[in-house]
């Protein structure tokens, strides 16, 4: 397990986000939502399989046995800035075929080389980073040329809900709209393509947990709405 010790500002997560993070609820309609959600948007003339995988705030680890069941990597990185995290995730990994390298490290400063990675996983970590515009520089050093950043990201509206500021604990200075990460994934360099990018309105993304839409039959206007989530798939050009 390597270390590096320079850590910036983060915000932890909350007693309950940690139970929650353990929940059936996490795994299968957030976690395997959002990678079911990726792999449509990954482009046919793409790769879908990757040989090192950089999984950013691994936490407990569940999302490494879908990445290594989904994507076939030879090598996961665990990166996480909560090292007791990365010991707890230590028996999900047991359980995956790729080689599985912990990491405890902050996004905003990873210990790893220029073009290094095939692929970049970010799932509902991003906005538990203060240095947002240094972590996305990040992910764009060490992704080698032509590789792919997989981001599913909660968005502002969702993040400053009552329901999630009571039981969770973010920074909420640093808080975008979906349109406000793409422009940040932007301004580093990578390309965005509108056709890879989804933004789902889950019913547990939303301030009334889905109870309009259950009585009344209707869903807010997409032209219109605040989005509460998002998911792109993003490159790394192959040359300057």
């Amino acid at each position: 397990m390597t270390t590096n010790s320079k850590k910036q500002a983060w915000v932890p997560e909350s007693k309950f986000g940690n139970w929650f993070l353990n929940t059936d609820t996490w795994i299968v309609h957030v976690l395997r939502r959002a990678i079911a959600d990726l792999i449509t948007l990954l482009p046919a003339d793409k790769p879908h399989q990757f040989a090192t995988i950089l999984d950013i705030g691994t936490g407990f680890g569940h999302s490494l046995i879908e990445l290594d069941k989904n994507f076939s990597p030879t090598e996961i990185i665990s990166l996480d800035v909560d090292p007791e995290l990365l010991e707890r995730a230590a028996d999900n990994a047991s359980q995956c075929r790729a080689k599985i390298r912990f990491l405890i490290n902050n996004a905003a400063q990873i210990d790893l080389p220029d073009n290094s990675v095939d692929m970049i996983f970010c799932h509902q970590t991003f906005h538990h980073i203060i240095a947002q515009e240094s972590a996305i520089a990040e992910f764009y050093r060490v992704l080698k040329p032509g590789g792919s950043l997989l981001f599913a990201e909660s968005c502002r509206r969702y993040i400053h809900s009552f329901v999630i500021k009571l039981l969770f604990r973010h920074p909420m200075s640093v808080q975008k709209t979906d349109n406000e990460y793409l422009e940040l994934i932007k301004s580093v360099g990578f390309e965005v393509n509108e056709k890879q990018i989804s933004r789902p309105f889950l019913w547990w993304s939303r301030e009334d947990l889905g109870l309009w839409e259950t009585l009344t039959g209707r869903v807010e206007n997409p032209h219109t709405r605040e989005e509460t989530l998002i998911n792109a798939v993003v490159y790394k050009p192959t040359s300057n």
